[in-house]
């Protein structure tokens, strides 16, 4: 256990990492405690301690876990939730804590995101409104049982309440250097998705269900060209980016669970996805660690398709081409 010298210093150390370089330590400090800015001082330099509502203040407001305050050793993790509700929490809201995290690791000088990909990151999708409503429409009705879709067929403008949000993930998530492991598996169930709602008549036709796949059809088209280039850019727009920034792996063996690992100026944190999209998230060490080093050992035993290994690239994305014929032509 930390003394509490020793702990009151990274918490400062954690506060600051968060802060916008713009933005006042002394000042935040002063003001989410009322106190004056000698008093804040004071507590900087270590001249006074932190009482417990003063941690307890801090650590909620700028969403410290304790037990990366703490350093706690036992088998007890601490996480966030990010987990879609009927009443409390609805997809929306899901979509703003995200966007909040990706501005968050935006503002970090040394950034990375890694994710093992056990379905399409869904990011990707908020470039292609008809995927984005697609996302969103069965995620409600058969994922969430969201009161309202029992009866509802798709309809194109689900994702209109959402959109802007979506491409301002889309957007900065592009400028994040990433690494994303994907496997045959990743792609084949949002397939079994759209064919799932296609005999279910979820759609009102099947020229809906075609207009979803060409939308998919395009969607694959931009992943392959964003792999060729080694970066990533919003689709239409004019391909500009760092060469080597997007990493696109290929494992046919491992297969990915979802989980998102993500550096921030040295700082580990870990997403660990349930019920599909629900995220569980913290900061612990030992844990994050683990979940870095395990990552890392799956990419060395995975094949590199994006920037080099053509060959290898293009014959995986003809096979996603592929599948998406052979779907459309069992609709049609």
């Amino acid at each position: 256990m930390k003394s509490e010298a020793a702990l009151q210093e990274t918490l400062f150390h954690l506060i600051r990492n968060k802060l916008p370089a713009h933005v006042s330590f002394v000042h935040e400090l002063s003001e989410l405690l009322n106190i004056s800015y000698d008093s804040a001082y004071r507590r900087i330099r270590g001249e006074k301690e932190l009482n417990l509502e003063e941690l307890k203040r801090l650590s909620e407001h700028f969403n410290i876990s304790l037990d990366t305050l703490f350093n706690v050793s036992s088998r007890n993790i601490l996480f966030n939730a990010f987990a879609v509700d009927k009443e409390d929490y609805t997809l929306e809201d899901w979509m703003k804590n995200i966007l909040e995290e990706m501005r968050d690791i935006q503002t970090c000088k040394q950034k990375e995101i890694l994710w093992s990909a056990k379905d399409i990151p869904p990011f990707h999708f908020f470039g292609f409104p008809e995927l984005a409503a697609f996302k969103s429409y069965f995620w409600n009705k058969v994922l969430f049982n969201t009161p309202g879709f029992e009866k509802m067929p798709f309809r194109f403008d689900l994702a209109d309440g959402f959109e802007d949000t979506g491409r301002q993930i889309l957007s900065i998530y592009n400028k994040i250097p990433s690494s994303e492991i994907w496997n045959m598996e990743t792609f084949i169930s949002l397939i079994r998705q759209i064919e799932f709602c296609h005999v279910c008549h979820y759609f009102t036709g099947k020229e809906d269900a075609l207009k979803v796949l060409d939308a998919l059809e395009r969607l694959v088209d931009h992943l392959d060209q964003q792999a060729g280039a080694g970066f990533r850019y919003l689709y239409g727009d004019k391909p500009e980016g760092i060469e080597g920034s997007y990493r696109l792996y290929y494992n046919e063996v491992l297969l990915g669970d979802n989980t998102i690992f993500v550096i921030k100026d040295g700082h580990p944190k870990t997403f660990l996805t349930y019920n599909v999209i629900n995220l569980l998230v913290t900061e612990h060490e030992k844990l994050c660690s683990q979940i870095e080093n395990s990552m890392r050992t799956v990419i060395k035993k995975s094949t590199l398709i994006s920037s080099t290994s053509e060959k290898e690239r293009n014959r995986f994305f003809q096979s996603l081409f592929g599948k998406i014929r052979e779907i459309k032509s069992q609709i049609s």
